[in-house]
């Protein structure tokens, strides 16, 4: 680069007006050519450089344009995989066909879709673990008569099945270990001659799940809840989490059993977050809440995290105040801390996020553009000086810092007015945001015991951001709920101490069963 940040800082109007034009001349040039060399670094991806694909945004797709054609047509532009590689002629030079974009083909088959085809051949089980326990599933009382089930009772077992399962050692005998029980089910014969069946439970068809939950199934609860685990916190592809069941435990799962079992976890958990989580963020004192993006299959969504002391609900859906209203509805009247996202300005009690107006200004004060510096550099000393006051207003409370700092927060204002018109774009917009939520930066001086930034919701979205570089998403709308279940129960018990998997495999043996889940108890310190 020519130009360095010193040699920018001095180009402005008046320098431009004092040159000559052959000066002039020059200084395009080398603007010019600096220009297109940050063209050329802002434009680099996997595709065109040694830059890493994890660099990118997991939805991004590399594309293949002809630098020599400026043509907006769609159709100049076509996709291409980032593992491909360009065949070339023998001369070296790349084959110009691949530019030509391809006939269309009426008679093409669609595209397959990933996964086991309909109809291919399936691959069943070759061999159980040796079985450790055999449970009989005797009627406990005659279904005529009422009369208790005892050893004379007749039964004769007519079907059955197989639970794997595990169990968790504890600090005096540690370790993991499988187990494989036989239950038998099958007719009890009553005295009275009346003859009654038993079979494995089953949770009733619910609208918004096509995922049965029942005891008829090959995985017991505290191995769904492992499976679970493998998925949610060690971020583990079902591929690699059958990997390492096949290869430590020695339990060949399939790929669609353990995504099977993920989503049957996220329905037998589903009420919880429904009734329990739900009704908790409403009735909330305070709440952190924060959005980032999410893919689901091709549909650009939006994972939200709505935090409080106790609970961390999380929901994915669209940025709007739809999905807001859905969760809080319009009349939520606890403190709200957010960022700027203009939807929560339907709130009262809304607070604004200083770390994003403290980056923000940062970054003004570090443009080279001079005006965007002043302003930056003001509201970075307004902001700071203000945050100083609230933390000694903590430790020594009864001050009133709304009367000590009105007349600094008047000039602050008049500041911003003046910016607001400013040329400078990222100027302009920070000096609106500040007299758009003017109220909601600065009410935490009348209350200085409120949080001034939105680090709790932050925090909790990071984990799942970094597992969405690893799945890119969710493919369905059951996954993303069963998802979002999930992660709710798991963060939800972390925040009051309690295991997550055992209360997790918990819900899920009760909800086999047709009951209902047991509610997550209340903080354990």
């Amino acid at each position: 680069m020519l130009f360095n940040d010193h040699d920018l800082r001095q180009i402005d109007d008046a320098y431009v007006e004092s040159l000559s034009i052959d000066e002039l001349r020059e200084v395009i040039k080398r603007l010019v050519k600096d220009l297109k060399e940050a063209r050329d670094r802002l434009n680099q991806n996997s595709g065109n450089s040694s830059r890493p694909p994890s660099s990118e945004d997991p939805w991004v797709t590399a594309k293949f344009k002809d630098p020599d054609e400026d043509s907006d047509n769609p159709e100049d532009t076509i996709e291409i995989d980032k593992n491909d590689s360009i065949d070339n002629d023998e001369s070296g030079s790349e084959v110009e066909d691949r530019k030509e974009p391809a006939k269309e083909d009426t008679d093409a088959k669609p595209t397959r879709k990933p996964g086991k085809q309909k109809g291919a051949k399936g691959c069943g089980r070759t061999e159980y673990p040796p079985i450790t326990a055999t449970v009989v599933h005797k009627a406990e009382e005659c279904a005529a008569c009422g009369r208790k089930s005892d050893d004379k009772s007749e039964f004769v077992g007519r079907t059955g099945h197989y639970e794997i399962d595990i169990e968790v050692g504890n600090e005096k005998d540690a370790g993991i270990r499988v187990t494989n029980t036989k239950h038998i089910y099958g007719d009890t014969t009553c005295p009275c001659g009346h003859v009654t069946q038993t079979k494995p439970q089953r949770c009733e068809k619910e609208s918004d799940w096509d995922v049965e939950l029942t005891e008829w199934h090959l995985v017991g609860p505290m191995l769904m809840s492992f499976i679970c685990f493998l998925f949610c916190r060690m971020k583990m592809s079902r591929p690699r989490i059958r990997e390492l069941l096949i290869e430590w435990l020695h339990l060949p799962l399939s790929v669609g059993t353990i995504n099977q079992c993920i989503h049957e976890a996220g329905r037998a958990g589903a009420p919880v977050v429904d009734q329990q989580l739900v009704e908790e963020v409403k009735n909330s004192g305070l709440l952190n809440v924060d959005e980032t993006s999410w893919k689901e299959k091709i549909v650009s969504l939006w994972l939200w995290v709505f935090c409080t002391q106790t609970v961390v609900l999380y929901i994915i859906g669209k940025r709007s105040l739809k999905t807001i209203e859905a969760i809080l509805g319009s009349s939520f009247a606890g403190w709200l801390m957010s960022d700027g996202y203009r939807v929560y300005r339907i709130y009262k009690n809304r607070l604004r996020c200083w770390a994003h107006l403290l980056r923000k200004a940062q970054g003004l004060y570090e443009s080279l553009d001079k005006e965007a510096q002043v302003f930056g550099k003001q509201a970075l000393g307004i902001l700071n000086t203000l945050m100083e006051a609230i933390y000694k207003a903590r430790e020594r409370p009864g001050e009133d810092l709304v009367k000590k700092y009105k007349e600094v927060l008047d000039e602050f204002k008049a500041l911003c007015e003046k910016y607001r018109d400013s040329m400078h774009e990222k100027t302009r917009a920070l000096a609106v945001e500040f007299l758009n939520d003017w109220d909601a930066i600065f009410c935490v001086l009348a209350h200085p015991e409120l949080p001034l930034t939105n680090n709790e919701a932050e925090r909790a979205l990071r984990h799942w951001v970094i597992l969405r570089k690893f799945c890119y998403g969710t493919r369905t709308q059951q996954g993303s709920r069963a998802f979002t279940v999930l992660a709710s129960i798991i963060d939800t018990c972390r925040k009051r101490n309690i295991s997550p998997w055992n209360y997790l495999a918990g819900v899920i043996s009760e909800r086999r069963k047709g009951n209902a889940a047991p509610p997550i108890p209340a903080a354990s310190y």
